[in-house]
């Protein structure tokens, strides 16, 4: 009898060990801890056979200053990627309830940290706070539900992905937070009421430490992405680590047309194997592209010899380029609706204005004469005005005047931003354009941006996407026909 007991004990020791291991090896978190004033303690259990995490936390929320909920994390250094699924036993007393990955400078309650987590009601978000005692910031997904959840981590920078299980991953956003050495990654659950715990499955749960890279060895990807304006969507066409930028749509809407190493590249809207477009001579071309309005035409912005940009248009299959602008340095940004007059930037006498010319080349038009820097002009779809970014004020924002550049007026409102590149819808209803923090001069890459949209009747700007990027993200037109999609380009400096 003894010796059954004592076997029967062990028996339960060895069922007890496995909740802390998987099959063959450790369970994933080497710590688990309430984070914060915790009324009820939290815990974790790990079922091995279907590398499922059940957490049970309380805690008053995640947000604010400081924080309250339970934790399991490693401690780590480097580039990460961590995806999850999950859902809630029982239907939970706050709707705010939440759970998910989270990456966190220190085990304080006030630490800096940045978060993926779905709440009890299902909406999905990235949390964080900068740094340590700040308030707490959030980027919303357009996509809620219980699916699965992606949290990478590239040097500073921090992005979330959803994945719907239909063989797509739609971002969220990047935000840029500075923790610098080791770090604590984990799973993390609150319960959004001190009073009660809550308890979450998470399941086929992976941790992938991608190592520790130096800031000068890493590399660009880049990223084609369309927003949907009705839902809010952000979905990949193209991620590569390449560096690629200034997507066109067609007027057809079945390709993308993008710049890359200085040569045109045409993609279809779906994806796939991008093809390069003839260019015959012209192998430097900028971001500074796009189709006629009968789709029959392209134009580049090529540097000649002397490294200066000069206009040129080409079938939009490829063929020989015709000069159109003698004097450079000049850089396309708009086509009339009418298809007779082309607009753009150039630099004359030490200073860059916006001018015209007619499509098959001839004397060019000065628009503007206000000192310091005017550019991205592109037409409205009606071909009454013209939007342009301008410096005059000492703040860079998107201007408006009529086609002949008379009333020029400024157009997006002054605030905490330098606002580039404004493009209208075909139905002329909104203008996207993409903003830096105020601060920064010029409009350069690898810079944390928003993507913003404005009516063109006035109003609000609406923050549409939070990304990094800037040079290249959206400098050309780039509406899908139907107006109710854009493309851009976001980046990251990842791990080669």
């Amino acid at each position: 009898m003894k010796y059954f007991l004592r076997i029967l004990f062990l028996l339960v020791l060895v069922l007890s060990f496995s909740s802390e291991f998987a099959k063959g090896g450790k369970m994933m978190f080497e710590g688990k801890t309430d984070i914060g004033k915790i009324k009820f303690p939290g815990s974790v259990k790990f079922i091995p056979e279907k590398n499922t995490y059940q957490i049970i936390g309380s805690g008053e929320n995640i947000w604010g200053k400081e924080d309250a909920f339970y934790y399991a994390w490693n401690k780590v250094e480097g580039d990460l990627s961590m995806k999850m699924e999950y859902k809630w036993i029982g239907k939970g007393k706050h709707e705010h309830r939440k759970g998910g990955w989270m990456v966190r400078a220190g085990l304080e309650p006030n630490d800096a940290y940045v978060d993926a987590v779905i709440h009890g009601d299902g909406l999905i978000s990235m949390q964080y706070r900068k740094e340590k005692g700040g308030d707490t910031y959030e980027v919303r997904s357009a996509i809620n539900g219980q699916f699965k959840l992606v949290l990478e981590k590239t040097g500073d920078q921090f992005t979330m992905y959803v994945d719907k299980g239909d063989g797509k991953i739609y971002p969220a956003g990047t935000i840029t937070v500075e923790m610098k050495g080791h770090v604590y990654a984990g799973l993390a659950v609150t319960s959004h009421d001190s009073t009660v715990k809550e308890t979450a499955i998470f399941s086929n749960v992976e941790m992938k430490k991608l190592g520790v890279v130096e800031e000068s060895k890493r590399i660009v990807e880049s990223t084609l992405e369309t927003f949907d304006i009705e839902t809010g969507v952000r979905t990949i066409v193209r991620k590569v680590k390449e560096h690629f930028e200034a997507p066109n749509w067609s007027r057809d809407g079945k390709t993308f047309i993008y710049n890359s190493g200085g040569k045109i590249y045409y993609l279809p809207i779906e994806g796939g194997t991008p093809k390069q477009m003839n260019t015959d001579f012209a192998v430097k071309c900028n971001n500074d592209h796009g189709i006629s309005p009968d789709g029959k035409q392209f134009v580049i912005s090529n540097h000649a010899a002397d490294g200066k940009s000069l206009i040129y248009t080409l079938p939009i299959e490829g063929g020989s380029p015709k000069l159109i602008t003698k004097d450079g340095p000049s850089y396309w940004h708009g086509w009339s609706p009418d298809g007779k007059t082309l607009a753009y930037c150039a630099e004359r006498n030490g200073n860059y204005d916006v001018y015209t010319i007619p499509v098959g080349g001839g004397e060019e038009t000065r628009l503007t004469t206000a000192e310091g820097l005017d550019d991205g002009p592109d037409y409205s779809p009606d071909g009454k005005y013209i939007y342009f970014n301008s410096v005059r004020t000492k703040q860079m924002k998107i201007w408006r005047m009529k086609a002949d550049g008379s009333e020029q007026t400024q157009f997006t409102p002054t605030d905490d931003y330098g606002d580039w590149f404004a493009h209208p819808s075909p139905d002329n209803k909104w203008i996207v354009f993409v903003s830096f923090e105020k601060s920064v001069e010029g409009h350069p890459a690898n810079k944390n941006v928003l993507v913003r949209m404005m009516p063109t009747a006035g109003g609000e700007v609406k923050t549409v996407a939070k990304l990094f990027g800037g040079q290249g993200t959206i400098n050309v037109p780039s509406w899908s026909p139907d107006s109710k999609k854009f493309a851009f380009v976001s980046y990251r400096l990842v791990n080669p």
